[in-house]
């Protein structure tokens, strides 16, 4: 018990840096005032064709099956050649099973392998589970891998089982990318979503992830704006970049340009790539393919 308390206060030490103590009807607010100040100015079709190569292209049905894939990854090859003077979506994210299939079947550089792993979407399996499948999907050709934080053990404070998993992800991930779905609908409060944003930054997660887009709420602007300020105090303190992607009920252009406004205000130009802020969703990319070429349009 001793050794286990000792471990235990290594993460409350880790917290102790930063500024947990979030009031959520002041974040509210904040929020509001800094999407309302700063949204009409990122409402250009450059932002836009931004947006839209920061997409990971998400299938994740219990209908997918093989041949739906294979559609779903040749809609992603032949966008080069429809659109040449755009640029193409950033990943294809699917479940493991998958990879193999989008592995031999991607004919474009440019876009990655993202796989949903670790008993995605609940993280409620076996420790060994969630490693057996990231390692298999990462054998099979995934560039990155998308983990869900035990949401239960993070509010029973079960820091240590929350932030081992994390990290024996990561060594098996090595240099590819760990993204980590905090769950935030589930989190709640701004107090839990900072305290989890910075115990996934510390166990080496390389972004951090609103939602799976299995609960509701899903992603939120305040959700956002918390994650957000968590990775700039954290790069501050670490100088280590932590990527943000916001994925779970994405509908609308307003919804990408609202996160787009967030992350760009509190983390700057630098942050502004696809290689630190993506966006999860499906829906979204014939939206903003329809606004930017001007014509609807039904691509993907």
């Amino acid at each position: 018990m001793e050794e286990k308390n000792q471990t235990k206060s290594k993460y409350e030490i880790a917290l102790s840096k930063y500024n947990i103590n979030l009031n959520d009807n002041e974040i509210a607010g904040e929020v509001d005032n800094l999407v309302h100040d700063n949204i009409v100015k990122n409402n250009t079709k450059a932002v836009k064709e931004f947006l839209f190569n920061c997409i990971d292209l998400t299938s994740l049905n219990c209908t997918d099956c093989d041949t739906s894939i294979m559609k779903f990854t040749e809609n992603v090859n032949n966008f080069d050649d429809e659109f040449p003077d755009l640029k193409n979506v950033a990943s294809i994210c699917v479940y493991p099973r998958f990879a193999a299939m989008v592995r031999t079947t991607l004919e474009v550089d440019d876009v990655d392998i993202t796989c949903v792993s670790g008993g995605f979407p609940s993280s409620q399996t076996f420790s060994e589970i969630k490693i057996a499948e990231t390692n298999l999907a990462l054998k099979d050709g995934a560039d990155e891998i998308d983990i869900v934080l035990s949401v239960g053990d993070f509010l029973n404070e079960d820091y240590e089982n929350v932030c081992d998993e994390i990290q024996e992800a990561k060594e098996y991930c090595k240099s590819h990318i760990l993204k980590v779905i905090l769950e935030t609908g589930a989190l709640k409060t701004a107090r839990n979503i900072k305290k989890a944003s910075i115990l996934a930054m510390y166990s080496g997660a390389d972004f951090i992830k609103t939602s799976t887009g299995k609960i509701e709420p899903a992603a939120t602007p305040k959700a956002a704006y918390v994650m957000c300020n968590a990775i700039k105090e954290y790069y501050q303190k670490t100088n280590i970049k932590v990527g943000f992607k916001a994925a779970g009920g994405l509908k609308t252009i307003k919804d990408a340009l609202v996160y787009y406004t967030i992350a760009n205000e509190i983390l700057g130009e630098e942050w502004m790539t696809n290689k630190l802020f993506r966006l999860g969703t499906s829906r979204l990319a014939n939206l903003l393919l329809s606004d930017i070429c001007g014509k609807e349009l039904v691509r993907f």
